[in-house]
Order: structure tokens, then C-alpha cells, then sequence
């Protein structure tokens, strides 16, 4: 049996991604959805062109490991593509997000890196030749950014860790791409909050789009996708310019 597996297939991209890979992959037996809004899940599961698997939960605890590893290991699929979509950030001066959400800023570490990283440890042995990884990052990991400091670290570690364990599994066959976009159009910024600089309102991106050029891109087998040429100037700039240059334009800017 061949499968997709999708995080934070409820909402924004993950859901997107969902909507798009029966027709990037008309092989897949299945599609393996998870999040912690099952009835969300189970609408989604209902549009798709290829069977859903629904696992309902969060992936800041244990449940949902246990029961995607124990579908792995009795079904033993060919995992063709890991799609790691869940994730959150917020906005403000670090000390601002501490006081007002004292859990937030642990919450996002753990949901952004530590899930991240765990999920694709969980599949990684069912992957085969030829199965693709994609990562959620961000264009915020391309520099540090006040007031989305811990948001954009944990994109940081995405980038960084898609881009060696890519490395490490080319010898395999499997190709990982870290997808980079800038704003997107999507609930993140309900949970967020509103962005700081009124430039990036104008660069706000269509999911759509966004998971149709990182489809394309995981099959041209490239380690990282960005969206848009205002993210890929961003992404030059990054990596061109002093960091602490960039940083002091990011605070100069806020409104």
C-alpha cells in the first residue's frame, strides 16, 4: 500500500496539501491525516479523491505516535511522502508573549521542532526509494527576527534539520524539501496575531500556490522551496547582508 501522511492536515497548508497530492501522486492508496480537529478532519476526508486515515490528536502528546506507529508497523506501507504542516507562531517582544501566554513560546519549540523531528522518526523506516519529505519552514528562518523571535528559531531549526537529514538520505533515494514561504494567506494569523510591518501584508501569498510550487519542487528533488520573487530577494538578502544589519531594519520598521 502506498500512503501520504500529512500534520496539521485541518487547516492552512496542511490542509492544502491534502487537496493537492491526488493529483501530483494518482499512485497513493491513502492518505493519513492528522490534528487535533477530527471533525475538520473528517469534511476534508470527505472531499478527497483518494481515501483519508484519520488520526485525531495532538502532537504534543503521546496518543497519536502511538497509533500512527502501530497503523505503520501492522500495515507496513511505502510511506511516498511525509508532509510535516503543523505548526504556530506569535507575535511580540518575547517578554510580551511570556507574560500574556506564559505556555506559548515552550508550546511552539515543541509543536515546530520536537514534533517535527519525532513524526518523521516515526516514519522514516517506512519510507523507500523515491519518497519525499516536506517540511514546513518559513522565510523567517532565513535571519533572526525581533518580535517573532522564538516563531523564527524554530523555523531556523526546520531549515537547518531538513537540509542535513536531505543530505543524510539522498545515499537512500529520499529527497527532503524545506518549503519557505513568506506570509500566507491562511488562520495562522488568527492564532499569531497581526503582522508587524504593513510591507508584508502586500506579499501575502495564496496556500494554493504555495503547496503547488513545493509539490513541484519536492519532485525536481530541491532541498529548499520559496514561493514568490519578494521571498526569494528576502532569501538572497538574508544571505548577503549582515544579520545584525538586517535585524536593526526589522526593528526600525515595526509600526
Amino acid at each position: 500500500m502506498r500512503i501520504a501522511i500529512v500534520s496539521g492536515a485541518s487547516s492552512g497548508m496542511g490542509r492544502e496539501f491534502v487537496k493537492q497530492l491526488p493529483w501530483f501522486y494518482r499512485e497513493l492508496d491513502e492518505i493519513w491525516i492528522t490534528a487535533r480537529r477530527k471533525g475538520r478532519l473528517i469534511s476534508l476526508a470527505k472531499t478527497s479523491r483518494i481515501p483519508c486515515r484519520i488520526f485525531e490528536g495532538n502532537l504534543l502528546e503521546n496518543k497519536v505516535y502511538s497509533e500512527i506507529l502501530d497503523a505503520l508497523e501492522k500495515e507496513k506501507p511505502d510511506v511516498r511522502m511525509l508532509v510535516n504542516a503543523a505548526g504556530f507562531g506569535k507575535m511580540g517582544t518575547a517578554a510580551e508573549i511570556a507574560e500574556r501566554e506564559p505556555e506559548a513560546q515552550q508550546e511552539m519549540i515543541d509543536l515546530n521542532c520536537r514534533a517535527l523531528t519525532r513524526l518523521t522518526m516515526t516514519c522514516l523506516p517506512f519510507l523507500t526509494q523515491g519518497s519525499r519529505i516536506v517540511n514546513l519552514a518559513s522565510a523567517a528562518a532565513f535571519c533572526p527576527q525581533p518580535y517573532f523571535a522564538v516563531y523564527a528559531a524554530t523555523k531556523s531549526y526546520v531549515l537547518s534539520f531538513s537540509q542535513a537529514l536531505g543530505a543524510e538520505l539522498i545515499k537512500n533515494g529520499i529527497y527532503v524539501t524545506a518549503v519557505c514561504p513568506g506570509p500566507v494567506d491562511t488562520e495562522f494569523f488568527d492564532v499569531s496575531g497581526r503582522l508587524p510591518h504593513k510591507w508584508k501584508d502586500a506579499v501575502m501569498a495564496a496556500p494554493e500556490k504555495v503547496v503547488h510550487q513545493a509539490l513541484i519542487d519536492s519532485r525536481k528533488k530541491k532541498p529548499v522551496s520559496v514561493y514568490g520573487m519578494a521571498m526569494k530577494a528576502a532569501d538572497l538578502g538574508a544571505k548577503l547582508l549582515p544579520h545584525n544589519m538586517i535585524i536593526k531594519i526589522e526593528s526600525m520598521g515595526k509600526d
